[in-house]
């Protein structure tokens, strides 16, 4: 419901995109800074970083967040599995660090990675036949940071 998400206006975010799999993590940039823009975020007010992969995601938040003057940071990444247990640690260690980052900082810090089986699955959820999971992560961070400023 789009008369539900609050306006940002007045509110700086970061967005701290993953460079593997850019074809997937840019479609997921763009959704995100579209959406910032459309509920009134200023472009001024959006910074973008790139780091090399998403489990260094929670390292670009927080060097981000330590500057300070951010109401939310929105991490997006893109896992694809393969062959070796190595999907599984990049997930899980991703996730614990966006989550350690905004506990610690306490500012709303966006869990936007995909964590797919397949390429297609990735194609599907950043812009393909399931939408894109970018829009959905500004939209929370528009509605945390409207949390954040109202408790």
């Amino acid at each position: 419901d789009p008369t539900s998400v609050p306006s940002g206006a007045g509110r700086r975010f970061a967005l701290v995109v993953s460079e593997w799999n850019r074809a997937i993590t840019d479609a997921l940039r763009k959704g995100a800074k579209e959406t910032l823009l459309k509920h009134g975020v200023a472009d001024a007010d959006i910074i973008e970083a790139w780091v090399p992969g998403s489990f260094e995601l929670a390292s670009g938040a927080q060097f981000l967040l330590e500057k300070g003057g951010l109401h939310a940071v929105i991490c997006l990444g893109s896992v694809v599995r393969g062959e070796t247990p190595h999907f599984d640690f990049v997930c899980q260690g991703t996730a614990q660090g966006i989550m350690a980052v905004g506990l610690k900082f306490s500012v709303p810090v966006i869990f936007g990675v995909l964590t797919d089986d397949t390429l297609e699955q990735a194609q599907d959820r950043s812009g393909g036949k399931h939408g894109n999971k970018g829009i959905d992560c500004a939209v929370a961070a528009l509605k945390m940071a409207a949390l954040k400023d109202h408790v």
